[in-house]
């Protein structure tokens, strides 16, 4: 490790945060910060003023990813980058994405404030649209620089309003000049609440994460037909909702067959023409699976769309159902992984390792990358809640490993 006590400014720290949650703050004291809107981009600049005033070089890749840079000792060694994401759920909380920058951005003032010149270079990276919740594709910004999704498919998505993703850079001014595309870097580290109740329930400071769990997803349409609630009897309905209610309850059965490693969820529903006197002609809705074995969630992959047909079927309203992506376990570099191990017994705080139920931006740069991450604790594991709650002495705490572990592979003999 570093062989420091230097210590981060926890204070410091929570005042920022506190501060970036102003921008987009809700009335039940979280925050609503799209992705590509006016409010994401207020935030996008008090992140930039943040980092200018520390002398760091800030850049704008082609999807609206930020990389503030601060130069090391030697010119030759590749960055050890760090970051997170500031866009938001339409109802989620404080610190989802915004501790990982906003701690990055805490460690890189520490450095400066300790006088610390590292032999490698570090830069913070802010990634556009980890949430996916305006454009339907989450880790898009990371999974376009890591080369996972094509540039101009990803321009072309839309919003509710027909709004591309193309368009929303150009309107709030960061479609940067530089490419999207993964460039030569040395490792890099992301810091995260956990957004699950293991760590608090067990006593533990820091999740020392050793990678994260395979994941499917699916976008799904059931058409029936539109009819009146008071005429049509039961033989002549085709009712869209119905059928998908049917297969919501398939999808909770399937979750719960693998028992607590299992995970499965419905999140977005539309009904058509959504009329309280007509009978649903339509529903398009999500569905995802997840599960720490690969294996598990092929088969998932196999079964749902077989037994969900099964019931459109029944139902007498056909069902169109579009796998998004699927992605296989993602484990973390093993010698990163061990500088946060490193650094939570260095630092004396209870940890254990831990494998993430979440998708972050962490599993698309690990493809590119040595990649590890830091989880905190976050309050009876409530995440994309406006109640999310952390802790100022656990957001200090997963801040500090993550200033030692930065530091020490920065620093690192080659």
């Amino acid at each position: 490790m570093s062989g420091t006590n230097q210590r981060i400014d926890g204070k410091r720290l929570w005042d920022s945060l506190m501060s970036m949650a102003e921008i987009g703050a809700t009335p039940k004291g979280g925050v609503r910060r799209l992705t590509l809107t006016e409010v994401d981009r207020r935030g996008r600049e008090r992140f930039t003023e943040w980092c200018q005033a520390l002398g760091l070089t800030v850049r704008v890749d082609a999807i609206g990813n930020m990389f503030a840079r601060r130069e090391g000792r030697d010119p030759g060694r590749l960055p050890v980058l760090m970051g997170s994401h500031l866009d938001s759920q339409p109802s989620g909380g404080k610190f989802d994405g915004a501790l990982g920058v906003i701690a990055g951005l805490e460690v890189m003032r520490s450095l400066h404030d300790l006088n610390i010149q590292t032999e490698a270079p570090i830069e913070l990276v802010n990634w556009t649209d980890e949430e996916g919740s305006r454009f339907g594709h989450s880790l898009m910004g990371s999974g376009a620089w890591a080369g996972i999704y094509p540039l101009e498919k990803v321009y072309g998505l839309t919003d509710v309003e027909g709004v591309t993703v193309e368009q929303a850079l150009t309107g709030i001014g960061y479609k940067g000049e530089h490419p999207a595309k993964p460039f030569p870097a040395d490792a890099y580290f992301e810091l995260h609440i956990e957004q699950g109740p293991i760590l608090e329930k067990e006593g533990k400071r820091i999740g020392i994460v050793t990678g994260a769990q395979a994941q499917v997803w699916y976008d799904a349409k059931v058409t029936g037909q539109d009819a009146h609630a008071g005429t049509t009897p039961p033989s002549a309905r085709r009712d869209a909702l119905v059928c998908t209610a049917r297969i919501i309850n398939l999808v909770d059965r399937m979750m719960r067959a693998r028992g607590e490693d299992g995970r499965g969820t419905v999140g977005q529903l539309h009904v058509f023409p959504n009329s309280r006197n007509v009978v649903p002609g339509e529903v398009r809705f999500s569905v995802e699976f997840r599960h720490p074995d690969f294996a598990e969630v092929e088969r998932l992959a196999a079964q749902f769309p077989r037994e969900a047909g099964f019931l459109a079927r029944d139902c007498g309203t056909p069902l169109e159902l579009t796998e998004l992506f699927r992605l296989p376990a993602q484990p973390f570099d093993p010698a990163c992984v061990d500088l946060v191990r490193q650094a939570a017994a260095k630092l004396g705080y209870p940890a254990r390792e831990i494998v993430s139920g979440a998708g972050h931006d962490a599993v698309y740069v690990a493809r590119s990358v040595p990649t590890a991450m830091i989880f905190t604790p976050c309050k009876d594991g409530l995440s994309h809640n406006e109640a999310e709650s952390i802790e100022p002495e656990e957001a200090e705490a997963g801040c500090q490993v993550l200033f030692e572990a930065v530091l020490a592979r920065a620093n690192r003999a080659l």
